[in-house]
Parts: C-alpha cells; structure tokens; sequence
C-alpha cells in the first residue's frame, strides 16, 4: 500500500517562506510525476506543482517565481519551497503521487 506522508505546514505572515516536504513508502516514486495541490472550502483542488521523473517542472500561474519543486530520490522525498506567500495561499496542500494522495497539510498565511 503506498503511503505519502507531507508535512512542513503551518502558520506564517504574508511575505514569509515555509517549506513543505512529503515522503513516499515505495522507490517507483521517483520515476513518476509528482506533485503538489491544494485546497480551499467549496473549491476545487488546484495544481500547485508537479516534477517528473526526470525532473521537469511545472507550476500552476498563481505560484509561478515564488514556489519551487524539488526531489531528492534518494529520500523518496519532494519538496516544496514557498516564499513571498500570500493570504490567498491559504489552503490545504496534497502530495500526489503513484495514484495516491497524502492526508494533507495546512497552510495558512495570515495579512
């Protein structure tokens, strides 16, 4: 059973950086795209950023030049690094990976 596990949320002021890390329990991990979403109430989950396994990136538009995806494969492990956050990057942030989603972390981002 695949388990992705994030963690790293938490509360911040608006222009401050939080660092997001989600693991994965199985190596096929790495050779797949991954990414991260989020989510507010009576929304739908959007794409923050996804790596590929050759470690193309992709960013949605509201995070682009301020969130950057990372991996380290050795770790089974994606990051994700968020700086100048804003209020309205307040949600809930998925890992997804390997058809599977994580439980979700909480980010909030306060004026």
């Amino acid at each position: 059973q695949v388990q992705l596990v994030e963690s790293g949320g938490g509360l911040v002021q608006a222009g401050g950086s939080l660092r997001l890390s989600c693991v994965c329990s199985i190596s096929i991990f790495n050779k797949l795209t991954r990414g991260w979403y989020r989510q507010t109430p009576g929304k739908q989950r959007e794409m923050v950023a996804t790596i590929t396994g050759s470690g193309n990136t992709n960013y949605g538009d509201s995070v682009k030049g301020r969130f950057t995806i990372s991996r380290d494969t050795d770790k089974n492990t994606i990051y994700l690094q968020m700086n100048n956050l804003k209020p309205e990057d307040t949600a809930v942030y998925y890992c997804n990976g390997v058809c599977s989603w994580g439980q979700g972390t909480q980010v909030t981002v306060s004026s």
